[in-house]
């Protein structure tokens, strides 16, 4: 099992890639972790220019020796390559798994519109650095390599569709051609460093996009690390959740075990089995 491994946002350490592979060397002796000398790239708040990162994930993609693409990290910045990137992609690039979650939503989405392998929301290499974050790696891993189905978030059953993000990223994704359809599928939801009533608007302006296309039910995973207002909200996330899910006739159907955390556990776009 060869994953390449890129940054489409923001970049990554040479130390904390250093402690990934170590890691994995311990851990999944048969997978073999290439880091892109682009997750090495500081260009202000990006790992490289637009150019340099897309140019490093069309590459990788396009590779027929590499098995899978693990994103490296979130931040900002996948939106800017994602169309122009699925334009670029040929056929070894349908054969492979793409790992991330958080930014990295922009890209697992574009890929899962345009049917190219199999996008997959899950830990990230940048997940090192929290605390028991070396489980959040181990659990990637165990699905890149071994499939394991102790790394699917609980709900996951076979033959049911999925499709899992960060709520903000998908608020930004609605409307625009990076877009999936999600006719059918549990879509499920999480958050982190956003005001609730910042969530809230998030939930209004997703859930208006969202009302008609029937999804099969939604589930809020964890809300964290939620700033001070000035005033308490008034309502809880799950509560905020609940009654936008009502108000536009989505079956709300409770927690999901994913979130900016080492326990955030691995969602596949679309079935599995």
């Amino acid at each position: 099992m060869k994953i390449g491994i890129c940054a489409p946002s923001t970049p990554f350490t040479r130390d904390d890639a250093a402690r990934v592979t170590a890691l994995a060397a311990e851990s999944h002796p048969d997978a073999e972790l290439r880091f892109d000398d682009q997750c090495f790239i500081e260009n202000g708040h990006f790992a490289g220019t637009d150019e340099q990162r897309l140019e490093a994930f069309v590459r990788l993609a396009n590779d027929p020796a590499f098995d899978a693409i693990w994103f490296v990290r979130g931040g900002y910045g996948a939106c800017r390559i994602a169309e122009d990137a699925i334009q670029q992609l040929k056929a070894p690039a349908k054969s492979k798994t793409y790992l991330g979650y958080s930014d990295q939503g922009n890209l697992l989405a574009a890929l899962y519109k345009a049917n190219i392998g199999w996008p997959v929301h899950g830990p990230m290499c940048a997940d090192i650095r929290r605390k028991g974050g070396d489980q959040a790696i181990k659990r990637a891993l165990d699905w890149l390599v071994k499939g394991s189905s102790k790394s699917l978030e609980s709900s996951v059953e076979v033959g049911s569709r999925y499709a899992a993000f960060n709520l903000m990223t998908l608020a930004m994704l609605v409307g625009t051609p990076l877009m999936p359809d999600l006719k059918g599928h549990v879509l499920m939801v999480e958050e982190v460093s956003e005001y609730l009533y910042a969530f809230d608007r998030a939930f209004f302006h997703v859930g208006e996009h969202l009302k008609g296309v029937g999804l099969a039910g939604l589930r809020l995973g964890r809300v964290s690390d939620v700033p001070d207002n000035d005033r308490p909200f008034g309502e809880t996330a799950e509560e905020i959740a609940q009654r936008w899910c009502k108000r536009f006739g989505i079956s709300y159907l409770g927690e999901a075990d994913i979130g900016h955390d080492s326990a955030n556990k691995v969602v596949p776009f679309g079935a599995i089995g």
